[in-house]
């Protein structure tokens, strides 16, 4: 990653630029599944949502750009999931390659394990989705398996590889 790349906690005056991003993967990309780009309102609400739940969500600027974005949300809305989250990267087309999505990952990895979160899952949508499969896996990631099939966007089918890492003691002790 390049030195002049920070990253910090999202903003309000993040908001439109965190929904742009993502908005071209939803438009362009197989990473998500949804089919419509969320408005401006609608990103706020999930971005609260994450934030209120105090769990990170970051943003990488560059020259005072927003590049990309990663959080971590819920896994699951049962209690029993309350030591695991699921966790999303995006970054803006021209910020790929650069290693920012890694840096992004591993702060909330860390911030994460901070908070006492044991286990974090990747749904990555598509397997021939390359860029976000390296970067779980230098993060420390392992594949567990492949949903085949499961969604259907821009006229074919699409597969979910699920990864997941352990963070801190993992299972290997109880979390109280």
């Amino acid at each position: 990653m390049t030195s002049d790349v920070e990253l910090r906690p999202v903003t309000p005056l993040d908001v439109s630029a965190v929904r742009d991003i993502y908005a071209h993967h939803v438009l362009h990309g197989t990473g998500t599944f949804e089919l419509t780009a969320p408005d401006e309102a609608e990103m706020a609400a999930r971005i609260d949502a994450v934030t209120t739940a105090g769990l990170p969500f970051l943003v990488a600027t560059e020259s005072g750009d927003v590049r990309g974005f990663a959080y971590a949300g819920p896994y699951r809305p049962r209690p029993a999931y309350r030591f695991t989250v699921e966790d999303s990267i995006y970054l803006h087309p021209d910020a790929t390659g650069r290693g920012i999505g890694a840096e992004l990952l591993g702060d909330v990895l860390d911030r994460c394990e901070g908070l006492g979160i044991r286990q974090v899952i990747a749904v990555i949508g598509d397997s021939g989705n390359v860029a976000s499969i390296r970067t779980h896996e230098r993060c420390g990631f392992a594949t567990i398996g492949t949903f085949r099939a499961v969604g259907w966007k821009f006229g074919r089918w699409v597969d979910t590889i699920l990864m997941q890492r352990e963070l801190g003691a993992g299972a290997t002790v109880s979390p109280d």
